[in-house]
């Protein structure tokens, strides 16, 4: 094992931050995979599913058992991770610009669509090598103007030429949930299954440039924009994982998530071992398009009425949203069949707040489709 630590604040910056990675196997001799926890700092159960992943990683390296490369950032948001008001943490959003650490990425198609044209043959092999080489100088030349930018960058840069990127996160209180772009929907199965995923939610673009998709995106727009004439393929199995919520910080948990990710990885080729007997999927692909957010159309206490991971018909009441000082209640429903798969926390709302998502498979949400 390897441990890197990365300086990225200017030196005109009133703080100084550095992130650390750990670097498993031999660069080059197989496929890459990355993974990384907590980039909203606040959200911990990614953090402890890495110090399980450190260990299990280091013991096959030193049993040889790792046949590429393995990049581990167990903490990938010092920035956020320093943040806090009142004494609560808060690591979704930089309290500088207030912009969500886990957006506005640079997303480098646009660049390469030019850097790459006329260079891009009919070796499809060749042409994955070509495209992450010229990635990985696009976001080298990324100049970023804040701290939080910079810290962007050097995450970009350690993941952008990966096979595999894995980034985990985790809902207010939810059920374990993936999001990956709908190319890799079949690649991202196995990935479901093996974490007992009750909801694998797919799009060819969220909106507002999230991590997973400023690494694997740029794939099925490349090939788009060079034609069938050019074989490239979707070189970069990118996806969101959500570790159920916030509360959910446990060593068995940890253990089992752990175990899970490593099985994939096993299955994917990373790992020289035998991985456990896939289990049958819990769900299927759907559209992230076909979330419905449910919201609290005014004030009250928030009683829910369903479970997370129950499967609700269109009309379902959802929970009951009590008005304490008039007695009114107001019950809420769901409009579409679908996976409870995602609720907030909070048990007072006040009007407009997220009371839960419902994933389910007709399409009929468009623009933004992820939760600020």
């Amino acid at each position: 094992m390897q441990e890197k630590k990365h300086s990225f604040c200017h030196p005109a910056s009133s703080s100084g931050h550095h992130l650390t990675s750990f670097h498993f196997g031999t660069p080059g001799s197989g496929k890459k995979a990355y993974l990384q926890a907590a980039l909203h700092a606040d959200e911990v159960p990614g953090m402890l599913v890495a110090q399980s992943l450190r260990t299990e990683l280091a013991a096959l390296e030193a049993a040889g058992k790792i046949r590429g490369e393995v990049v581990l950032v167990p903490a990938a948001n010092p920035i956020g991770l320093a943040q806090a008001i009142h004494g609560a943490p808060f690591g979704r959003f930089d309290l500088a610009t207030g912009v969500n650490f886990n957006r506005a990425y640079m997303h480098v198609a646009q660049a390469l669509k030019a850097s790459l044209a006329g260079k891009l043959g009919l070796d499809a092999d060749a042409n994955v090598a070509l495209i992450r080489d010229h990635a990985m100088q696009a976001v080298a030349q990324w100049q970023p103007v804040t701290d939080a930018d910079a810290l962007k960058k050097v995450l970009l840069g350690l993941a952008i030429d990966a096979d595999i990127v894995l980034d985990l996160h985790c809902d207010n209180e939810a059920v374990m949930h993936v999001y990956t772009g709908t190319p890799l929907a079949e690649a991202a199965g196995p990935l479901s299954a093996y974490l007992g995923a009750h909801a694998l939610l797919v799009a060819l673009e969220a909106g507002e440039e999230p991590f997973d998709e400023a690494c694997s995106r740029l794939w099925w727009e490349l090939a788009a924009h060079f034609g069938p004439a050019v074989p490239i393929p979707p070189a970069c199995l990118s996806a969101t994982v959500e570790l159920r919520g916030e509360m959910d910080v446990n060593y068995e948990l940890a253990r089992r998530d752990a175990r899970a990710l490593l099985n994939f990885l096993a299955h994917a080729g990373v790992l020289d071992i035998e991985p456990e007997p896939m289990p049958a999927p819990l769900c299927a692909a759907t559209p992230l398009e076909g979330v419905e957010p449910i919201v609290a159309p005014h004030n009250g206490v928030l009683v829910f009425r369903k479970k997370l991971g129950e499967t609700l018909q269109a009309g379902d009441f959802v929970a009951d949203l009590v008005d304490p000082v008039s007695g009114a209640v107001t019950t809420l429903a769901c409009t579409r069949a679908g996976v409870l798969f995602a609720r907030t926390a909070h048990r007072h709302l006040l009007r407009g707040m997220a009371v839960g998502k419902v994933a389910g498979p007709v399409a009929f949400r468009a623009g933004k489709l992820l939760s600020q």
